[in-house]
């Protein structure tokens, strides 16, 4: 049970934790996917699909949902969803050119071997004028959501002010994900087909705040939801980038 308990958290360490449960977190982003790129009568690639959870919404916002993913155990539990998925690396996507209308990657860049050369996989598979929709990590953000690793053991958890360090070491407590300044991010897309016609960066839901105390939480929640209308966006949980595959 013991080497088990370490092998999921090893999976979840290098490939960080899919969406399990739908919240208002997941709602947000959500809409978020709707305003900017739409989802009834799309073809949705979810690139790093997890259990299925966001293409679970997709279908029910009347898109044809797809999905991949490299996690076996993980991608077995998104059959249940749609048969439509499929084991494999974003770097690689068994897929031909211009196949879908929207792709999505929701946190894993940060994890895959080539973030580069995952993105342009994702632009070749994109039609001319479909979207990519991209979440990632924020460098800017104070705490580092995926733990570190200190003096050969890892730490779960949210670690303050690990992200503003000089990059050899912030590396070095977290080898197993990044996080990106906008320019890193944007970085990404050189060279590709895309163009970006969005860019922001957004708070967390504050889902456990809320549901523990519920008042407070949602006050806070709207404060920061608040903030990502002014220049503190800056320091927001994920970067949000949408971005058009030319012609």
């Amino acid at each position: 049970m013991t080497s088990r308990a370490g092998s999921i958290q090893e999976t979840f360490q290098r490939r960080g934790a899919p969406s399990f449960v739908w919240r208002a977190g997941q709602e947000r982003r959500l809409a978020l996917v709707e305003r900017w790129a739409g989802l009834q009568g799309q073809r949705v690639l979810d690139a790093g699909c997890g259990v299925g959870t966001y293409m679970a919404a997709f279908q029910g916002r009347g898109a044809a949902a797809y999905g991949v993913e490299i996690e076996a155990d993980r991608a077995a539990e998104a059959l249940a969803v749609t048969r439509r998925v499929c084991v494999a690396a974003v770097e690689s996507l068994p897929f031909a050119p211009a196949s879908f209308d929207v792709i999505f990657s929701h946190e894993v860049l940060e994890h895959v071997a080539d973030d580069r050369r995952a993105v342009q996989e994702m632009a070749r598979c994109v039609r001319p004028g479909g979207r990519v929709i991209i979440f990632v990590p924020n460098r800017w953000y104070p705490f580092e959501t995926h733990g570190i690793e200190w003096r050969g053991r890892y730490h779960f958890g949210n670690i303050p002010l690990v992200n503003y360090l000089p990059d050899r070491w912030r590396n070095r407590l977290c080898p197993h994900a990044r996080a990106y300044t906008r320019r890193q991010i944007r970085g990404l897309l050189a060279g590709t087909p895309l163009r970006i016609v969005y860019h922001t960066q957004i708070y967390p839901g504050f889902d456990n705040l809320v549901a523990r105390w519920p008042r407070a939480g949602r006050l806070i929640r709207a404060l920061f939801h608040f903030l990502e209308r002014t220049p503190l966006r800056f320091f927001g949980l994920s970067h949000f980038l949408v971005a058009e595959r030319e012609e």
